[in-house]
């Protein structure tokens, strides 16, 4: 793994730190990848409690929300600057940002308290809260991509040097930096992608970023998974996860578990990147976010069902540790039944509470 002048130096377009979330002139910017690449527009949140809204609505999705939020909490500190009560409006920005969405609590907020911690920091200092919090979220960025970027070698590890990869919903960081690393070794990838329903994360945002790195990429519908493995034969199945238990089970976009229980029957083993969440035991102390049902009956703005049909969309499934071939981290390759071994050393996760994508 060579190095890089930044951390996402050579990646695609929608994992560029600036095309993700972005603090600037009072505002932050985000990317909608609810409409990219059909349309390439930004969402201007002038308020923190914008941002967490932002989040809310999947204006951005798979570790987008992590970037937002550090982010916003710099905006917080932009809004409040002439407050006497700063230090406990941003207490409220990290609680709002770190809640947004229910299933990342434990991650997002291992972010908001690292910068609620850098603007108090600065406000003993005398210095400017919004600039310290900012420039704490370009060092979590550097530090995430950076750390993935020793993940990708991890997972490589494990790809042929020619043959075909699956992949599912948007891993982000970690579909870039495993491309460029294949790339670097010579290796000839092929990809294949699951379209990702309701929003289509990996027709639009992973098949999106294989394309700006020069990757064969196809897509396929989210009913393909068990025939296009023997039929394209599928060297590998990999996801990031939305949370990895300590138990072993993996809690990533529904859709993982079936794709696992496939590549189980046909024998391709299946890869998860990120490290072990020390907040989660058990897949017990997981919320399972549940979104609105009518998402699932709509295709793009276009009803797809009879009015009185009903839909049901639960966000994530758990995938059980029985089916994972092996956890990619920063540290290496871990079985799902020896994750407590990761902290051997006594270090934490680190930023964004894991090494997720």
């Amino acid at each position: 793994m060579r190095a890089y002048s930044r951390a996402d130096e050579g990646l695609g377009f929608l994992l560029r730190y600036e095309n993700v979330a972005w603090y600037e002139k009072g505002a932050v910017r985000i990317l909608d990848r609810r409409i990219y690449p059909i349309r390439t527009e930004f969402v201007t949140c002038s308020s923190y409690k914008e941002v967490a809204q932002a989040i809310a609505d999947m204006v951005t999705q798979s570790a987008g929300p992590y970037t937002a939020a550090s982010m916003g909490m710099a905006l917080a500190a932009y809004e409040g600057k002439n407050r006497a009560d700063l230090p406990e409006f941003l207490r409220q920005a990290a609680y709002t940002l770190s809640h947004a969405r229910p299933t990342t609590v434990a991650r997002m907020e291992s972010i908001t308290n690292g910068c609620l911690k850098a603007g108090l920091a600065a406000l003993e200092r005398g210095e400017r809260a919004d600039e310290a919090i900012f420039q704490h979220a370009i060092g979590l960025l550097e530090h995430r991509y950076t750390r993935l970027s020793h993940t990708a070698v991890t997972l490589v590890d494990q790809f042929p040097k020619q043959g075909t990869v699956m992949t599912q919903c948007f891993a982000e960081t970690i579909v870039g930096t495993m491309l460029r690393e294949a790339q670097e070794r010579g290796y000839e990838i092929r990809l294949i992608c699951p379209e990702t329903r309701p929003y289509l994360q990996g027709a639009r945002l992973t098949a999106s970023v294989a394309v700006d790195q020069g990757v064969d990429v196809t897509v396929i519908t989210d009913n393909m998974p068990g025939y296009v493995m023997k039929e394209k034969k599928v060297s590998l199945f990999t996801s990031a996860a939305d949370a990895i238990c300590m138990d072993g089970h993996i809690v990533n976009k529904i859709g993982t578990f079936q794709i696992a229980l496939c590549a189980h029957y046909h024998g391709i083993p299946y890869f998860v990147t990120g490290a072990p969440d020390q907040k989660h035991e058990s897949a017990e102390s997981i919320v399972i976010e549940q979104r609105d049902g009518d998402l699932v009956m709509d295709a793009l703005g276009t009803r797809t069902t009879k009015e009185g049909v009903k839909g049901f969309y639960p966000a994530f499934d758990i995938t059980p540790p029985t089916l994972v071939s092996g956890v990619a981290t920063d540290k290496g390759m871990f079985s799902p039944y020896d994750l407590h071994r990761y902290y051997a050393d006594g270090e934490s996760a680190g930023l964004y509470g894991t090494a997720n994508a």
